[in-house]
């Protein structure tokens, strides 16, 4: 089925580029630029320290710190050259224009450089942890310039290698401390970040209105009925997964119980109390903002880490 779009007329609204001087040189934009709000999507790397019931084995657990300040030394990077390549349609979006490279307080030329040191960093951290992290974490630099290279043009692909990215990060984590990936952790972080970049995208759609072609191409290829459709399907796929996984034999077996059932209702409330922020209060654009600012959210993901360590580690402590 193909979703009818809407012409532009005189009336549409058209993002402009801010107007007036760069902003002045800034060192904090060094920082920034890197975007340390959104190192909260690298504590996905602690997922295999958890399930692997690895968290109260020292030793382990540095090696998953090391490998988490590697990883967003890395990101970091991404983030700069990514910024940079995008610098002229972020000035067209009423938030990323913000941005220091956007804004003009770090100039392209610094940023390239700051960006090498920190990827160069980042590399040599988890070369120090394990070779696997290293070659990891160069396949993630692998993804993401093709992603900013061609990837992002392409409606839906761009969304799945988002997720791509989050399940890199969990394999990431298994690797700083020498652990298999299970299936089904697998299997439910690409079905998480599978609904939050669908979410993401129609929250751009909705922002940005008559500008959104202008700041992101292929946004003409998205309606909000097609967002809604993908939405609701990776919505029934991460609930699913997720409570098919606390109560499979594998997991009840590894674990020495079932009671990892009863962290269900938190995963639920976490979903449904992100799709209300989306639909009802027009959020969705940047899910690391909704953890650090949405308090029910902020409580309800304490909780849920308090009840999965308290299920798991029960034997061990």
């Amino acid at each position: 089925m193909r979703y009818p779009r809407a012409p532009l007329s005189e009336t549409t609204p058209v993002l402009r580029a801010p107007s007036g001087p760069p902003a002045a040189f800034s060192p904090a934009a060094l920082l920034w630029v890197l975007r340390p709000k959104q190192w909260t999507k690298n504590l996905a790397l602690f997922a295999p320290l958890v399930f692997a019931l690895r968290l109260t084995d020292v030793p382990e657990v540095l090696h998953a710190v090391l490998g988490v300040v590697s990883f967003c030394l890395l990101a970091g990077s991404v983030y700069v050259f990514n910024d940079i390549a995008d610098r002229e349609n972020d000035r067209l979006h009423p938030e990323k224009c913000k941005r220091p490279i956007a804004s003009g307080a770090l100039p392209p030329a610094l940023a390239f450089g700051w960006g090498l040191c920190a990827m160069a960093a980042g590399l040599l951290v988890a070369n120090r942890v394990s070779r696997g992290l290293l070659y990891v974490e160069l396949s993630y630099v692998g993804l993401q310039i093709a992603y900013t290279l061609r990837l992002k043009q392409l409606a839906i692909l761009d969304v799945m290698m988002i997720a791509v990215g989050f399940v890199i990060r969990v394999v990431a984590g298994a690797e700083a401390i020498a652990v298999p990936v299970s299936n089904w952790l697998y299997l439910c972080t690409l079905c998480l970040a599978l609904f939050l970049g669908f979410c993401k995208r129609r929250h751009e759609l909705l922002l940005l209105e008559g500008g959104a072609t202008a700041h992101r191409a292929n946004l003409a290829d998205y309606s909000t009925p097609l967002l809604d459709q993908l939405i609701s399907v990776t919505t029934a796929m991460t609930l699913v997964s997720y409570a098919l996984y606390t109560m499979s034999s594998e997991t009840i077996a590894k674990f020495g119980t079932d009671n990892l059932k009863l962290t269900i209702p938190f995963v639920f409330y976490g979903v449904f109390r992100y799709l209300f922020l989306v639909y009802k209060k027009s959020q969705g654009g940047s899910p690391e903002k909704i953890l650090l600012a949405d308090n029910p959210t902020r409580w309800n993901v304490i909780l849920y880490l308090v009840v999965v360590v308290a299920v798991l580690y029960q034997r061990l402590l």
